[in-house]
């Protein structure tokens, strides 16, 4: 497949109103990639940082996956070399009990088949957090994110699933020391050997 068709996908994923009714900061899609992307990362969706700057991962967050994935700020947003699809391309407001509402539930099914298709290259898909998970994984998806991440050699070479890395994370790890000690060296792994 062309660049030129991976572009005009993209734009009309940038130009995409499909949910603006239920955007409260109004739409910004925010997607980046190019055909010769080694490995793709699908998250959830831009929090308000994101959505001013357009930059994914453009936050704490984003400074968390970048150490679990042992890459500077140059590799990460380096297009080429790592795409970035969120489930929800747009900031989908605040949740009435705090953090963020899900990503809306139309943007996975109408985007992501189409994009991936036109990523030829990629050798590694990070599924960052339950919703990429459950979505991405479905029926092979146990029934909890701890237990999907705890068995992430079962999904790979093509999946490798972790947590959503925001600071509530913290106490997760706390939970789950085989995080740190047993996933983050293979999770470290497999990206150096898909971006080589």
């Amino acid at each position: 497949m062309s660049a030129e068709n991976l572009e005009s996908v993209l734009e009309r994923a940038r130009a995409c109103r499909m949910c603006e009714d239920h955007l409260p900061l109004g739409p910004r899609p925010v997607v980046r990639m190019a055909p010769p992307a080694r490995v793709l990362i699908i998250g959830q969706a831009p929090g308000t940082k994101v959505h001013a700057s357009g930059v994914p991962w453009d936050d704490k967050s984003g400074e968390r996956l970048r150490d679990w994935l042992a890459v500077g700020p140059d590799v990460f947003y380096d297009e080429t070399r790592i795409a970035i699809m969120p489930m929800g391309f747009c900031y989908p407001g605040r949740a009435p009990k705090g953090g963020d509402n899900p990503p809306r539930p139309e943007c996975a099914p109408h985007w992501h088949g189409a994009l991936r298709a036109l990523l030829p290259q990629v050798r590694l898909t990070l599924l960052v957090g339950s919703y990429a998970q459950k979505y991405h994984l479905g029926a092979r998806a146990p029934a909890t994110m701890t237990e999907t991440v705890a068995r992430w050699r079962d999904f790979l070479p093509d999946y490798l699933p972790t947590p959503h890395p925001s600071w509530r994370t913290t106490h997760w790890m706390k939970k789950n020391p085989w995080f740190e000690s047993d996933l983050l060296p293979d999770l470290r792994r497999a990206v150096a050997e898909a971006l080589a």
